[in-house]
């Protein structure tokens, strides 16, 4: 069943165009991979999904809800944004409590992401005076403490330890067994090998490659993803 569906999508700053008519389509129970060069289009794109930014023309459906309609369908989404952005003076559980309030639901899986990265010592902490790791953990405890059922991760490993990183997979991984859909971008290629059902390639704004890590691999007669999707842009 599809989660996110993005029609014909186009967006332009000034001369530049960003987007150039990308399609894609995100199921549940399935981890969607964007991948691309710096440039490509694939924050824009990931911004465009959840509301953030407008696009010129083309259209985006969450769980069926055209964007451009409401906000409802944000309401589905947990999203983890590359460059946390938090009140440095509140503390974690502030934030929790705020957006708990904001959203009128209960954070039910704070405890278990809580418990996964070890953030307890920290929960009563002020944002300000957490190492960039742990707010990276934080960032991620957000997106997961209210059980949506589509998460949108824009790198979210950067900043995190070995042990964190793997933590975070095995998270991921659960989510997807219950039926999340999950789209993430990331330029660890070993990390999107391991955990994507869908690859997409984003390059100067167009859909350049797409298909699951075994396709791509047969596609370009390679064993390694990296080699394949670079054999495969240069056809």
């Amino acid at each position: 069943m599809e989660a996110i569906r993005v029609e014909n999508l186009r967006k332009r700053y000034g001369k530049f165009e960003v987007l150039k008519g990308v399609n894609l389509t995100a199921d549940f129970g399935k981890v969607t991979a964007i991948l691309g060069p710096n440039a490509s289009g694939k924050t824009t794109l990931i911004k465009c999904i959840l509301g953030h930014v407008i696009p010129d023309s083309g259209s985006v459906y969450v769980k069926g809800l055209n964007t451009s309609e409401g906000v409802e369908y944000k309401r589905f989404i947990g999203y983890v944004p590359q460059e946390p952005d938090f009140p440095e003076n509140l503390t974690p559980i502030e934030i929790i409590n705020l957006i708990s309030s904001i959203r009128n639901s209960k954070a039910l899986k704070a405890g278990e992401v809580i418990k996964s990265f070890k953030l307890g010592e920290f929960m009563t902490k002020k944002i300000k005076n957490l190492s960039g790791g742990t707010k990276q953990k934080v960032n991620l405890l957000l997106a997961l403490a209210f059980d949506p059922e589509i998460l949108i991760l824009d790198e979210p490993t950067v900043g995190l330890d070995p042990v964190s990183s793997v933590k975070f997979k095995e998270i991921l991984l659960k989510e997807k067994e219950k039926g999340k859909a999950i789209v993430m971008s990331s330029h660890i290629i070993s990390e999107v090998e391991e955990l994507a059902d869908q690859i997409i390639f984003l390059m100067e704004g167009k859909v350049k490659v797409r298909g699951s890590v075994e396709e791509l691999k047969d596609l370009a007669k390679e064993s390694k993803l990296d080699r394949a999707i670079v054999k495969l842009l240069e056809e």
